[in-house]
């Protein structure tokens, strides 16, 4: 009788740690309206034409305008996991969430050649 009584409580425990591991892998959405409020973060290089970083080697620093969304994406999580060894990308994608890099990657992911301009960026 004893394991009867002991089964359901495993059940609803095993049922709990199933539905966390589900919440996690979910994939975050995007939203560009959202990255719009954050894009401030990229706009003091990333919005000069033809900038190059030279610390601590020369960089030729890319227009996101119109990449790819996801590209955007998993390019700022792996600066944020040292995959990538730029450090102030490193310094930034670590300040930034999992949703704050889908956003931002949605946001430039929408720009094209008559976007308006966006005095943040």
């Amino acid at each position: 009788m004893k394991k009867l009584t002991v089964l359901p409580q495993l059940l609803v425990a095993t049922s709990l740690v199933l539905t966390g591991f589900a919440a996690q892998a979910q994939e975050v959405k995007g939203n560009a309206a959202a990255g719009n409020a954050k894009v401030w973060l990229c706009v003091g290089c990333h919005s000069i034409p033809d900038y190059r970083a030279d610390y601590p080697l020369v960089y030729k620093v890319p227009m996101l305008g119109g990449q790819n969304a996801a590209y955007i994406a998993s390019s700022l999580a792996a600066y944020k996991k040292g995959e990538r060894k730029h450090p102030t990308m490193r310094a930034i994608a670590g300040s930034l969430s999992d949703q704050d890099m889908a956003d931002l990657g949605e946001y430039y992911a929408a720009q094209t050649a008559s976007s308006p301009n966006n005095p943040l960026k």
